[in-house]
């Protein structure tokens, strides 16, 4: 009787195991999936309650229909942005510019604003740079303890020349965990930096998953061996295919 009972709980035991399994990894599945929908729906939302009320209502949707239409605001905010970008492009579009950069800079607290806001955006959405191209490790806050930066570019302008006298150094931008998108710009110098063969969002997720997620290490090292084979090493086997 005792016997039938252990294994009786035993059982069950080996089913709520299962049972919780099977959730654990619809959590892992459905959870991304989600929060991205939420966030997309949330964003989605935020720019029609912007956009809307200036659309007028000859044009404007929700004036026909007996449901409101989402997106319809986002729409618009990108064929506005477009267009404000296409007219930006001609010599008309660049003068106005300029004399609104001008009324801008006579604004004693605005000028600084907008001069730094515009560095910021002018820097993410620059296609031609080259930020943050490479993840490192260097020794931080102190000897011993290791922290994974960013690499932005070498070293420039003033801080550049007062650090003339030392060796060369690289501005790197250290993020904070769990949020990469803060942390610190630091300059490094270039011999105390380890490069790593990550990619830059894989080094995101490590920092932003605070070590939970790694990416493969060995796949890295099996596709830099078969794409850089070490001299003297043996050329891997080619699969032969059968004749049809």
């Amino acid at each position: 009787m005792t016997k039938q009972k252990n294994k009786d709980d035993h059982g069950r035991g080996h089913s709520a195991m299962r049972v919780r399994n099977y959730f654990l990894t619809g959590l892992v599945i459905t959870g991304p999936i989600g929060i991205t929908m939420w966030l997309t729906w949330t964003f989605v939302q935020w720019v029609d309650g912007w956009v809307k009320p200036f659309v007028p209502k000859v044009y404007n949707p929700d004036t026909y229909l007996p449901f409101a239409v989402p997106g319809f605001g986002l729409i618009v905010a990108i064929m506005v942005i477009t267009i404000v970008g296409f007219l930006a492009a001609n010599f008309a579009g660049r003068s106005l510019i300029s004399f609104g950069e001008s009324l801008l800079g006579r604004m004693p607290l605005v000028r600084n604003l907008y001069s730094g806001l515009k560095q910021i955006f002018e820097t993410v959405l620059d296609e031609r740079g080259n930020t943050f191209t490479k993840a490192a490790l260097i020794e931080y806050p102190r000897k011993g303890l290791w922290a994974i930066v960013f690499i932005s570019t070498t070293t420039k302008g003033e801080v550049a020349n007062r650090l003339a006298d030392q060796s060369d150094t690289v501005s790197v931008f250290l993020p904070t965990t769990p949020n990469p998108t803060s942390g610190f710009l630091l300059f490094v110098p270039k011999a105390d930096i380890i490069e790593l063969e990550m990619t830059v969002e894989e080094a995101a997720k490590l920092v932003i998953s605070a070590g939970l997620v790694n990416p493969d290490y060995r796949e890295m090292l099996d596709d830099k061996i078969e794409l850089h084979p070490a001299p003297g090493s043996p050329e891997p086997l080619k699969k032969e295919t059968e004749p049809v």
